[in-house]
């Protein structure tokens, strides 16, 4: 009698039946734990049938996320009945809508059309529309008030290039090191005026906005795509003979049996005729640069970054200050090394480009 209630209750499927996914279904659930926008319920839905499927038992895993072993139990199971489907909410369930479709059409139209004057930012069309309760509308994630910048490249070998680049991070040469190299130029040393107040709480951290300026570095970055660690050179200036200054510093650490293999954006410095007649006398070296507009594909880039908020977040007093502060950053990065694994699949993202660029041409044409 138990068991045919059970089979009824779960269309056929027994508590505790185990999970065997297919290849597509488990890329699906472990890019929805990795992801950062989707919903936490969504992510912890997607961890229970990963973790089912690795063959946990349910009162492990209720342990491990934190839930009941009644809520794995009811997921596993709506999975098995519905697969991915069955992971998604029932229709007609949350707080149901205060404003009729008439309304919410209206509200969304008045925010993406812009007002026939532009005389000031979207931000006074943002406060208008709070007169209009544009808060039922949220989840369609219209914000008048921001925007981003972006760029499509124009370079006409772009899919040669960008196949060039992702080939090297997902199957990188044997014997040979992946260096994606780039520079952060304008390295401010800017001293604050007054100390700022740490981070405490109910309160965030403070910065005068005022500052004197001692100067600027800049720093040339090789970041190893095999384990994460960074040979670098900081300069005065930022031309082509500190470029090859930085090769020759390659040259030196890496050790001569390996074959190197350069990522770089196309900056002239790159291309100077110096430079080019030094890469000739030094066969080993293979550069590969990224197409134009798309230095987003070195994944120094991402360093960068983390290197550009130390550097902003405190106040040097001379350029000495800031070049000891970099060389201490680099050491403690090198001796804690973390390595950037690209995931991205490159037909996803040449899709996401080929859209971009309808969109863009359907504007232009009016």
């Amino acid at each position: 009698m138990m068991t045919s209630q059970l089979r009824s209750r779960w269309g056929g499927f027994m508590v505790g039946s185990k999970i065997a996914l297919d290849p597509r279904e488990s890329r699906e659930l472990q890019r929805r734990t990795r992801a950062t926008t989707i919903a936490v319920r969504d992510r912890q839905r997607a961890e229970m049938i990963l973790l089912r499927a690795a063959g946990m038992t349910q009162a492990q895993i209720a342990v491990r996320l934190g839930v009941s072993r009644v809520t794995v139990n009811d997921w596993c199971q709506r999975f098995l009945a519905r697969r991915l489907a069955g992971l998604d909410d029932a229709p007609g369930r949350g707080r149901k809508p205060s404003l009729p479709p008439e309304a919410v059409r209206m509200v969304l139209e008045k925010a993406v059309t812009p007002p026939a004057m532009q005389l000031s930012n979207d931000g006074a069309r943002g406060r208008d529309l709070a007169g209009q309760r544009a808060a039922p509308v949220g989840r369609h994630d219209i914000k008048p008030h921001l925007s981003r910048t972006f760029k499509l490249s124009k370079d006409k070998q772009f899919e040669a290039k960008f196949w060039e680049v992702i080939g090297l991070y997902l199957d990188p040469p044997e014997k040979a090191l992946v260096l994606c190299c780039d520079e952060k130029s304008q390295c401010q040393a800017l001293e604050r005026t007054q100390p700022g107040l740490p981070l405490g709480v109910g309160h965030i951290r403070t910065r005068t906005h005022d500052y004197i300026r001692h100067g600027t570095l800049t720093l040339f970055a090789a970041l190893n795509y095999l384990d994460g660690k960074l040979i670098s050179r900081i300069a005065k200036r930022h031309r082509h003979q500190e470029w090859l200054a930085f090769l020759k510093t390659i040259n030196r650490e890496v050790p001569a049996s390996l074959a190197v293999h350069l990522i770089a954006d196309n900056y002239a410095t790159h291309k100077h005729p110096k430079v080019t007649a030094w890469l000739s006398k030094h066969p080993r070296f293979h550069m590969h640069f990224t197409p134009t507009s798309s230095s987003w594909l070195n994944l120094v880039e991402r360093f960068l970054r983390d290197l550009t908020d130390f550097i902003t977040e405190k106040s040097f007093a001379s350029l000495g200050e800031l070049s000891e502060a970099i060389i201490g950053f680099l050491a403690e990065r090198n001796a804690n090394a973390r390595r950037y694994i690209w995931r991205a699949k490159g037909e996803d993202i040449l899709r996401k480009i080929a859209a971009a660029r309808e969109t863009l041409a359907a504007v232009q044409a009016g």
